[in-house]
């Protein structure tokens, strides 16, 4: 069972410029976010948790030999990437890729974010998948984002696309068979779903671990996003449900308890804690509630 949770390495995914209406950890900047001493207070945090893989969002926080252009000031080199995964590994943490190719989430790409769709951006995206599948030496997972590619999601951005139809699917199935062809299995968020469900059934491949994620404090089936849930246990898809501390602090232990009693154990692959914070000290207490709610949810599923 995975009990995992995300961490950002880079956090250039939310906005693509300065903007003083909007928070200023979530809008783009030329430098690391990312405090050292901080990390090394969590994994341990973790571990004592029960936690056991770490979704680590890459995007722009690494000096990529394939497309080194894209990295920001004081981004790792790959050697202290290694370096970190081989840590993890040691303490029994699994470490699993993330990089969003959503183009609501897509600014860490730099220059290549105002190219989706060209033969330019697949060949970027094809890079940088190879060269992460190899540094990860085969992750189990690699987790493509692909979530709120919607203009509301990009109302605020000087450079708004929405990639729809046919070639949202030609995008999203090309990445997952990059992942493929280097032998992880790729793994997504879900709410596609919520908006096209009748083509989401009729196109979106098994094969693709799903994360729907519901951030609230009811879990009325009622709800759309909950019933999500319902639904992708109902059509057979694997799942990983995702949670968070954002708005609640009840909504990690609440999503367990509701994909536990709704869920297939042989489908139910785990949960993903999902923090949605810089990996900075001024969101310390965030991060660390974040893992005792791990914890607490893991030892109640399995007493």
């Amino acid at each position: 069972m995975i009990w995992s949770s995300l961490i950002h390495l880079s956090t250039n995914m939310w906005i693509d410029r300065e903007a003083p209406e909007w928070d200023a950890d979530h809008t783009a900047k030329p430098y690391l976010r990312f405090d050292m001493d901080l990390w090394r207070e969590l994994v341990p945090k973790m571990v004592e948790a029960g936690i056991n893989m770490v979704v680590l969002d890459l995007g722009d926080g690494i000096k990529y030999q394939s497309h080194p252009e894209i990295a920001v000031e004081g981004a790792w080199t790959t050697d202290q990437l290694k370096d970190e995964l081989a840590k993890l590994r040691a303490v029994g943490i699994e470490p699993i890729p993330k990089l969003n190719f959503s183009a609501c989430h897509d600014v860490w790409m730099g220059p290549y974010s105002r190219m989706l769709s060209t033969d330019t951006y697949y060949v970027v995206c094809k890079d940088i998948i190879a060269e992460i599948i190899g540094l990860f030496d085969k992750p189990r997972f690699f987790h493509l984002g692909m979530d709120e590619e919607t203009y509301p999601h990009q109302q605020h951005f000087e450079y708004v696309v929405v990639r729809q139809f046919d070639l949202w699917w030609h995008d999203l199935l090309f990445l997952v068979e990059q992942v493929e062809k280097g032998g992880s299995r790729a793994w997504i968020w879900s709410d596609y779903l919520w908006h096209y469900p009748e083509v989401f059934w009729a196109r979106m491949p098994k094969s693709v671990l799903q994360s729907n994620w519901y951030y609230g404090e009811s879990f009325s089936t009622d709800i759309g996003y909950v019933k999500a849930y319902l639904d992708l246990e109902g059509h057979g898809y694997d799942q990983v449900p995702a949670g968070a501390n954002w708005s609640c602090d009840t909504n990690f232990g609440d999503t367990v308890k509701f994909a536990h009693e709704h869920i297939a154990p042989d489908r139910l692959k785990g949960f993903l804690q999902t923090i949605w914070r810089p990996t900075t000290a001024k969101w310390r207490e965030t991060h660390l509630r974040a893992i005792e709610q791990v914890g607490e949810a893991r030892r109640e599923f399995e007493g």
